[in-house]
């Protein structure tokens, strides 16, 4: 059901630290809110936890780790030079 509501600042700021808290919707905490003032036991959300599946990639044959360094130092220098030159001519 929807409904419009209006709420006291103190009444809004509890919520959303309790929004927060347990990484619920603003829906889900008014809702077991008014569940446990009226004397009911909250329910739980129904999400699945977040899980990530890593796996290692590690690299190409003929890829050395430490010339990723020296990669970025070039491309950075470069860069560099580039604006140089430009801010040179204004």
């Amino acid at each position: 059901m929807r409904t419009t509501v209006t709420l006291d600042k103190d009444v809004e700021k509890m919520l959303r630290d309790a929004m927060h808290k347990s990484r619920s919707s603003f829906k889900n905490v008014l809702n077991n809110a008014v569940r446990a003032g009226l004397g009911e036991k909250p329910r739980e959300a129904k999400t699945k936890p977040f899980r990530i599946n890593a796996r290692p990639l590690g690299l190409k044959p003929g890829y050395d780790p430490a010339g990723f360094n020296k990669l970025v130092d070039e491309v950075e220098g470069e860069s560099f030079v580039e604006l140089a030159r430009k801010t040179a001519h204004l």
